[in-house]
């Protein structure tokens, strides 16, 4: 088995447990193989980069992250290796189909979160992320990115399961060859720019460290993941993800719960 010499890992469900917390034999783990043993540990996550960096603050590591599914890549100097947008037009029909079911739609771009009104699932989304968003009109929004020729790197959409999976088939009726398309809870539909997946992302890094695909492990929770779990020499699924997920890893460790993380690094990068 070839040395590891870059950790990716996915955050909500993976390095966070249920409180969204990550915990002290976790972080014990991460430190001592970001300083001792110098091995990059890679946040890759949906979240915005202000829902990343203070996690990296937490863990004492200063290292690229990997954004919005990699639509969004940013190293340790904050400069941006790759940058993904979804066109305005595409935008613009899936929030029109968010109107007509009564779902939540929110706006990311760079570091910033847009809503038009703080309603109970922009409340929720803040309290679990920790950041506030932008209230703004969207039709001033979508009027400003046509005359950049610009769009988010991403939309999450939140309301009731039946209304998501509504808003998922209509959204994929269209054969938008644009965009990705998936829910990563019941109640949570994300929207990416089809032309990046965490792979890509990862490999963009991989370049940089001069690292192989060999010397790569990825861990994750969910539907997302799998394309980084499946790339990666040392794929590991967490015990908490779903059974489709776990069928495309080399290894499934302990849930999110129970330190899964730090038990698979003793296992892979430790030992």
């Amino acid at each position: 088995m070839n040395k590891i010499k870059m950790i990716c890992l996915d955050i909500d469900g993976t390095l966070l447990n249920s409180q969204h917390k990550i915990s002290q034999n976790t972080n014990d783990i991460i430190r001592i193989v970001a300083s001792v043993k110098q091995i990059p540990v890679i946040l890759v996550s949906a979240r915005m980069p202000k829902g990343i960096l203070f996690l990296q603050k937490e863990l004492n590591i200063n290292e690229p992250i990997i954004c919005y599914s990699g639509a969004l890549v940013i190293d340790e100097k904050a400069n941006i290796l790759s940058n993904s947008g979804i066109a305005t037009s595409d935008v613009k029909r899936a929030y029109s189909f968010a109107k007509e079911l009564n779902v939540h739609m929110s706006l990311y771009k760079g570091d910033e979160w847009y809503v038009e009104e703080l309603d109970d699932w922009a409340k929720q989304e803040s309290e679990i992320t920790n950041i506030s968003p932008n209230i703004k009109g969207f039709t001033d929004l979508f009027n400003q990115w046509e005359c950049e020729n610009s769009g988010p790197n991403k939309i999450l959409c939140m309301g009731k399961p039946n209304d998501i999976k509504l808003l998922d088939a209509k959204i994929k009726s269209i054969h938008s060859n644009g965009l990705n398309v998936y829910p990563s809870k019941p109640t949570y539909l994300e929207i990416m720019p089809n032309n990046v997946s965490k792979t890509s992302a990862i490999e963009i890094l991989m370049r940089k460290f001069n690292i192989q695909k060999s010397e790569v492990i990825a861990m994750g929770d969910n539907y997302n993941d799998i394309d980084m779990i499946e790339f990666a020499g040392i794929g590991v699924a967490m015990g908490n993800a779903p059974d489709k997920v776990k069928q495309y890893a080399d290894y499934v460790t302990l849930s999110n719960d129970n330190d899964g993380v730090a038990a698979a690094i003793e296992k892979f990068v430790m030992s």
